[in-house]
């Protein structure tokens, strides 16, 4: 089994445990997405952490490990969280990522590399199949289906989440043309956009060099926009709430000895092994 395969794997179990158990991913959401409350991007990290002890708690054959920011993490791919498979006793990286309904960056592209290889072509419309295929298996775009992207993808106004896995084979099979567009529509840089035979658009590389934040720069998409070259985690989206006891919970800790912590520890342990009493497989 390769890593690729374990990934596709895992996303297939993870959606079947959630479709016989989905209070167990509506519960974990809600504490994720209540972290909101705290601050605007704290959510972002606790879900890393959340997610990682999810697989570990519910998901029997396999083993998660949350990088964090540890210097693992410097390494070429945007991993968060290692998984292991200890049944096939194959390990794989995941990116996790929280962001609202709509664009999605789905590599940050830390080297530069992706627009001006594309810009190196000297055309604006880029429509031949054996261009494409040039462009898409070149090493510039090697990011382009080796990361695993996780993302919780989250419509705050109506308290809903969805898991979507972008599908980067269906990507890159089904690209037929890369467009250069110019800035407008609240852009300040250029991008390329990815469409397939019908034009349907599919993702897009963004300007970056020097000047450029990491909201101009790398492989996007949209989540709005190309539906169809996602599949969801979750079955579809799933209904969260904020669970004002656990901010309540944060804000005594921070102010509680360790021996309170374990105390509280205790009972929470003791929580989550009643709920895998009732897991249904």
């Amino acid at each position: 089994m390769t890593k690729q395969e374990a990934f596709n794997d895992f996303v297939i179990r993870f959606k079947h445990l959630i479709i016989k158990n989905p209070h167990l991913i509506k519960t974990t959401l809600s504490n994720i997405f209540t972290m909101r409350l705290i601050g605007n991007k704290t959510h972002g990290d606790l879900a890393e952490i959340g997610i990682s002890e999810f697989v570990n708690q519910f998901m029997y054959d396999f083993k998660s490990i949350h990088v964090g920011k540890e210097l693992y993490r410097a390494k070429k791919h945007e991993e968060d969280i290692r998984i292991i498979n200890e049944i096939a006793k194959v390990d794989f990286t995941i990116s996790l990522k929280a962001y609202g309904n709509g664009p999605l960056q789905l590599s940050t592209d830390k080297n530069t590399i992706l627009f001006p290889f594309l810009r190196s072509f000297k055309n604006d419309i880029i429509k031949d199949k054996k261009t494409i295929k040039k462009i898409l298996n070149a090493s510039e775009f090697s990011e382009f289906g080796n990361i695993n992207v996780l993302p919780l993808i989250y419509d705050e106004k109506n308290k809903k989440c969805n898991i979507m896995v972008f599908d980067f084979i269906l990507a890159r099979e089904s690209t037929a043309k890369i467009i250069l567009e110019s800035t407008g529509k609240g852009r300040v840089h250029p991008t390329y956009r990815f469409f397939d035979k019908d034009n349907n658009y599919i993702c897009e590389v963004r300007y970056g060099d020097a000047s450029a934040n990491a909201l101009q720069r790398g492989l996007w998409t949209n989540t709005k926009n190309a539906t169809i070259y996602f599949n969801s985690a979750t079955n579809g989206w799933i209904d969260y709430s904020d669970n004002k006891i656990l901010v309540k919970l944060f804000s005594h800790a921070l102010v509680s000895t360790d021996k309170g912590h374990r105390d509280a520890l205790v009972g929470l342990v003791r929580d989550i092994d009643e709920q895998k009493k009732h897991i249904l497989i």
